[in-house]
């Protein structure tokens, strides 16, 4: 009687615990603009880092190289850019920033 007075509560427990999912914006994929001239315009996998340099420029930020292959990330104003060793492995559109709600 014990163990299904016990079984009983554990259930009742799991049932009032609240339930919680991360969101996957998925949507957000979606709205990315295109890379061309038409869209946004940034680095294409596999061009390297002087390709890179003299298509768009010096980065306003580089930051370190991390990891084993090393992988090193440049910031443009609008984009993103991941190199492996020196090529370029991804580069992704930046998210505007939110505007601060001071109230």
């Amino acid at each position: 009687m014990a163990f299904k007075t016990f079984i009983l509560a554990s259930l009742l427990c799991m049932i009032c615990l609240p339930i919680h999912a991360d969101t996957l914006l998925i949507d957000v994929i979606d709205k990315e603009p295109i890379n061309s001239a038409a869209g946004l315009l940034r680095p294409k996998n596999a061009q390297t880092m002087a390709g890179v340099k003299s298509q768009f420029g010096e980065p306003e930020k580089t930051y370190p190289t991390v990891g084993e292959p090393p992988i090193t990330r440049w910031s443009y104003p609008s984009f993103s850019v991941y190199f492996e060793h020196n090529l370029v492995i991804h580069s992704v559109v930046n998210k505007p920033k939110k505007p601060l709600n001071l109230q």
